[in-house]
């Protein structure tokens, strides 16, 4: 014991003089420029050394001083994973049905802070380089949910280009904070690019699309956040694109990313994807080629173990170590920038304290979103409740399964208010309770539900689906059920157990309010045919369920709008491996959807004038402002969100049928009335051509501003205006 005390004596005393000799080496010097930092701190490393700071666990390099570190680290909705007590907000899905930029910038810096909590906690705590305690953060999500069969979509902000990146832009300012070096938290946009699923093949899987669909749907939220977001980071894709995989992809990395878009970031693989290249892909022979091809590529962190083999493919001239030494320059750009490399007392995040996790703003915050986030399909009169039941019965299995709430690459919250909690919570009446069924098998007979529901004025079913159910190949659909597949689903429609026991429940002659929580769009027409009311209240994060009385109760008006589209059944929808855009999403589908993309009822009316372009003589390649005024026409206060939409009814194909541009959330009391301006600029208006080029050109185009998409021809005729834009046609930079 003895001997060994000693032992670890002296390693101590040898980091203690490492770190004094390397705290006087020039890298450390924070008033050089930081690209001689950088400079000076490669040229003391070994080959190995570099290599090894090139996955996503770095071991410490002691004779440098350099510390450990994990660029792995999750932030959907809150802090994912770290074990800490976190606040956690509603699954992505839903907070991109708040169709709130502003909300979404706020959480982003709520999150931030929690993390810069976390990180120096787990530090000074001795949990240096910890998993899912660091500062990058593999985040945000923002692949097209193109088809809602995907399992992971519940992860993405819908289906709509615009929308996407909005809303990812604003969780990236949150995230990344407002200087233009020093970065609070380093974002990641992925998974780059033409990405959503199948799941259990998304390892060999090749995505081919036309050029016109891979710049009119699956880059533009990828180029708003890698040009206008300045998002620090790009997470390369599992699936090949036109038969490269994406992190060695030509196409995607080299012209696209770093040649069009000049990004300058750090793109990581996803984990386990430069393994795929040789096992799965089955393009490269074996390790050392597919490392040397993902450096050469600019994959410039790998997340696995595949790198390792950097060395050996140097010594068999398949990479140089000078295109080693340039990935591994935007890798220390920016742990530099995160401030990894100065004095705490230089960082101006260290004093946030580890008591602001969870702290009274934050949880109020995640409850605000929540309520948003929830899309009121139907009411025939029923909502909001009033206070004067005796006795409701509360059925179904989400109603007080917590975890579901916390969808996927989720934090751990100290409270989960369920559906049932905050139910009992709201109403002084007597609540009683039953799961009645599994998801997709019945647990009671209809004899017990029966005696359930008997003597209830009201029957509130919670129900859907879960994050074990959809999902990442992986972590969900380990269950083989009818209608599921590796996290993926084969079935839109609601499972038949659930409709069936809300069948007997009407014909109990009950009244009946159905509460749908699911990551996805879910077919339930007979539901939308005999339910008095539908909630829809996604994965709602920690306070669902007082979101959910809250507006049941009418303490809070229902303002949430659908991010993605609600197929009425299986057969809408195209093969779920055909990544065309054909007959897919509100901009290409020609059917009658269950409900539309921009959908939501509210407990209010709003009364919209004749939309006014305000641009005097509308010219190509220019801005155009349009107006709307917006009365609230009701007897209670309320949020209307003003959605835009464009068409171009003289342009060739192929184009949308009409596109979003413009979202505005407002809040007006009965009564009162506001101008909402919208300013587009030339790539809001622009169109692509067939080349993949977007082009301005001249001609009609119709600007519909509403609540919702126009539902009828009626409407698109009352609640746009025409304007006609002259001159050439001019071109956009990609």
């Amino acid at each position: 014991m003895q001997t060994k005390r000693k032992f670890t004596l002296a390693v101590a005393a040898s980091l203690v003089s490492a770190t004094c000799f390397a705290q006087e080496l020039p890298f450390r010097n924070p008033e050089l420029p930081v690209e001689e930092r950088i400079e000076d701190l490669i040229s003391r490393m070994t080959l190995e050394e570099k290599v090894s700071q090139m996955q996503n666990t770095t071991p410490a390099i002691e004779h440098l001083g350099i510390p450990a570190y994990n660029w792995w680290n999750e932030c959907l909705h809150g802090v994912g994973r770290s074990n800490d007590k976190v606040t956690v907000f509603p699954q992505a899905i839903g907070m991109a049905a708040t169709f709130d930029a502003e909300a979404m910038e706020k959480t982003g810096k709520i999150i931030s802070d929690e993390a810069r909590a976390i990180f120096y906690q787990a530090n000074r705590s001795g949990m240096q380089g910890a998993q899912y305690k660091g500062l990058t953060f593999w985040t945000p999500n923002i692949n097209i949910f193109r088809d809602p069969r995907w399992g992971r979509g519940q992860e993405t902000y819908g289906e709509d280009p615009y929308l996407t990146g909005l809303l990812g832009k604003a969780l990236v300012r949150g995230l990344q904070g407002d200087d233009d070096f020093m970065l609070k938290t380093s974002a990641c946009a992925k998974h780059f690019a033409v990405h959503s699923g199948p799941e259990p093949t998304r390892h060999e899987f090749n995505a081919d699309v036309s050029d016109y669909d891979l710049w009119d749907t699956y880059l533009p939220a990828f180029r708003e956040l890698v040009v206008e977001g300045k998002v620090s980071s790009v997470m390369g894709a599992y699936n090949r694109f036109r038969g490269q995989p994406c992190c060695a992809s030509d196409e995607l990395m080299l012209d696209i990313l770093r040649g069009y878009w000049n990004f300058d970031g750090y793109v990581t693989s996803d984990c386990g994807a430069i393994d795929d290249f040789f096992r799965f892909h089955k393009t490269h022979p074996d390790a050392a080629s597919s490392a040397a091809d993902g450096v050469k590529h600019t994959t410039d962190l790998e997340c696995g173990g595949v790198y390792s083999s950097l060395p050996e493919a140097v010594a068999k001239g398949l990479v140089t170590e000078e295109e080693i030494d340039e990935c591994l320059a935007r890798l220390l750009m920016i742990r530099f920038r995160l401030g990894l490399f100065d004095p705490e007392d230089r960082d101006p995040y260290a004093t946030i304290p580890y008591s602001i996790l969870e702290s009274d703003s934050h949880k109020a915050h995640a409850l605000k979103v929540a309520q948003e986030s929830m899309v009121l399909l139907k009411n025939n009169g029923i909502l909001p409740l009033k206070h004067n039941l005796k006795k409701i019965a509360v059925i179904g299995p989400n109603a007080d399964e917590p975890y579901c709430q916390l969808g996927n690459y989720n934090g751990f919250p100290s409270e989960i208010v369920t559906p049932l909690m905050g139910i009992r919570e709201k109403t002084g009446a007597e609540v009683v309770y039953s799961k009645v069924s599994n998801y997709t098998t019945a647990i009671d007979s209809r004899e017990k539900i029966s005696t359930l529901i008997s003597d209830a004025g009201l029957v509130i079913y919670v129900g859907g689906i879960s994050p074990r159910l959809e999902g990442e190949q992986g972590d969900a659909g380990n269950e083989k059920l009818d209608g599921f597949n590796g996290g993926d689903r084969t079935s839109i429609m609601l499972p038949e157990i659930q409709t069936e026991t809300m069948k007997y429940i009407k014909e109990c002659g009950k009244p009946l309010i159905f509460i749908s929580m699911s990551g996805s769009a879910i077919a339930f027409p007979w539901e939308a045919e005999n339910a008095d009311a539908i909630l829809q209240a996604w994965y709602g994060g920690q306070s669902a369920g007082t979101a959910i009385a809250d507006i049941l109760w009418g303490d809070c008006n229902p303002s949430g709008r659908l991010p993605v589209t609600f197929y009425a059944d299986d057969s809408q929808l195209p093969d779920f491996e055909d990544y065309s855009m054909k007959g897919r999403t509100y901009r290409y589908f020609e059917g009658q959807p269950l409900y539309p993309f921009g959908y939501g009822l509210s407990y209010t009316t709003f009364e919209y004038g004749i939309p006014v372009c305000e641009t005097p003589k509308p010219e190509t390649g220019k801005e155009l402002q349009f107006s709307v005024r917006v009365t609230n026409t009701g007897d209670r206060q309320g949020d209307e969100v003003v959605q835009l939409y464009l068409s171009y009814p003289d342009a060739p194909e192929p184009k949308p049928a009409r596109a979003l541009k413009g979202v505005r959330r407002i809040s007006l009391m009965p009564g009162e009335t506001k101008i909402v301006l919208f300013t587009l600029d030339a790539r809001d208006l622009s169109l692509v051509r067939e080349d993949g080029v977007s082009e301005c050109i001249p001609g009609d185009i119709i600007a519909y501003i509403g609540g919702s998409q126009p539902s009828s021809d009626k409407d698109q005729k009352a609640g746009s205006v025409k304007v006609r834009i002259k001159g050439a046609a001019v071109e956009l930079p990609r």
